[in-house]
């Protein structure tokens, strides 16, 4: 058979010939088939066996947490919950200097616990806070940077789609992976707020902001309260889904689904603005979206047999075993790998890559497979907001019309915090397994 690098194991040629596809700008699914259906001819095996390994690998309970939670926030989006929530957090924090930047980092770490998809948030609430920041005196890039960062967060904060990804790859407890995680994720938001004495606000913000209020006239309180009154539906949405999961009542599967009924009975019942048109676009772009996690889903269980096949797993995590004796050095290179990673690729791409040469290291050190989870769900958030190719930032650019140049030096304030609380994190494990009451 014809070798494209002479000498080479078939797998080893298949990682390369994946970031050669990815360089040639083809799309990251096929990247991974393409170079992963290589090696099984390069191999030996029969191509059908594709088939059968494609299903496979997406054929699991813990998945089709995927696509009812994108379905879920895209509702929620639509039916103007976000719109509500935005409002409420708007009257609570009141017109003080610069407000809607903290308004802004709060409702992308609340809508986080909704959506679970980074660039879906962007997408779904960025035009109302960018809006309402440039209203406030912040310049669109910086407000565009805020956005895309506290977006990236969707991730971590539970129910992240990133969580359960990974619990599904390290065979790891969803449900204690969304409870390490709820710190991190607000510590990762109050680093966030670090910037806001540096971005100077150029002119007094503008009451409101976002859209007109029907209570302006109302005292503080009467204010507070209605507003509070118009979005207590869309604010009780972390409630019933992570009270559910950590209660006991449902699982974080079935919790997904649970989000998508919700969504409908709070448009349809409380809000009355559920409508065939908006039901028919919400369930559209959940189908785009859920379909393209998937291809990766399905086109990285290739990949990742192969990788198995070959013993790729053994000898790259023997050697990044190599590397020292000094584990903080090899937790260091790690998140290098994945920082640099996530600049190229998105998150579910990396993971299927990366975790499989991890976690035996992971497990080899004794490290806790919880913390190492929070750990590379805060680096790929970071990944998502890193140039060239972070994702939020593509999809923040679309929102503003402005160039990508412009929005990336919007996010790198962001981005220097991001760094220093993912320091933090890794150095102090308690700050994710303390609620857990479990040891590193």
């Amino acid at each position: 058979m014809y070798d494209l690098i002479p000498g080479l194991p078939a797998g080893t040629e298949m990682v390369i010939l994946f970031f050669v596809l990815i360089a040639l700008r083809v799309p990251v699914a096929f990247s991974l088939g393409l170079s992963a259906l290589y090696a099984m001819w390069q191999i030996g095996f029969g191509l059908e066996l594709a088939g059968d390994l494609i299903a496979t690998g997406i054929t699991k309970f813990s998945l089709l947490a995927i696509p009812f939670f994108i379905l879920a926030g895209a509702l929620m989006g639509s039916l103007g919950i976000a719109e509500r929530m935005i409002r409420f957090f708007r009257v609570l924090i009141g017109a003080t200097p610069g407000g809607m930047g903290v308004v802004g980092t709060v409702v992308c770490l609340f809508w986080g616990a909704v959506s679970g998809s980074g660039p879906a948030s962007v997408a779904a609430i960025g035009p109302m806070i960018i809006k309402g920041m440039e209203e406030d005196g912040y310049s669109r890039a910086y407000a565009a940077g805020l956005v895309c960062t506290g977006a990236a967060l969707s991730i971590v904060i539970p129910p992240s789609i990133g969580l359960v990804i990974y619990g599904v790859i390290a065979e790891t407890s969803i449900s204690q992976l969304f409870l390490a995680a709820i710190l991190p994720g607000l510590f990762m938001g109050l680093m966030m707020l670090l910037t806001l004495p540096f971005a100077k606000p150029s002119r007094s913000p503008a009451l409101e902001a976002l859209s007109p209020m029907p209570y302006a006239d109302r005292p503080y309180g009467a204010r507070l309260w209605l507003s509070f009154r118009d979005s207590f539906w869309g604010l009780m949405t972390p409630v019933v889904i992570l009270g559910g999961i950590y209660s006991g009542v449902f699982t974080p599967t079935e919790a997904a689904l649970v989000a998508t009924v919700y969504a409908l009975l709070v448009g349809g019942l409380a809000y009355r603005t559920l409508t065939l048109r908006g039901l028919y676009d919400s369930l559209s772009d959940a189908a785009a979206s859920s379909a393209t996690v998937m291809l990766v889903v399905a086109y990285a269980s290739l990949f990742g047999w192969v990788v198995t096949v070959e013993d790729l797993i053994g000898s790259y995590s023997s050697a990044l075993l190599g590397l020292s004796e000094n584990q903080g050095v090899i937790l260091l290179v790690i998140m290098l790998i994945l920082l640099v990673a996530g600049m190229f690729m998105d998150a579910v791409t990396v993971m299927f890559i990366s975790l499989p040469i991890f976690m035996p290291v992971v497990h080899e050190l004794g490290w806790n497979p919880v913390w190492f989870g929070v750990l590379v769900m805060v680096n790929l958030a970071i990944g998502l907001i890193t140039p060239p190719v972070g994702i939020n930032l593509y999809v923040a650019a679309n929102v503003t019309r402005l160039p990508i140049e412009r929005v990336a030096r919007g996010a790198l304030p962001f981005l220097v915090v991001s760094l220093i609380g993912l320091a933090v994190i890794g150095l102090f494990p308690q700050l994710s397994l303390g609620v857990l009451g479990t040891p590193q």
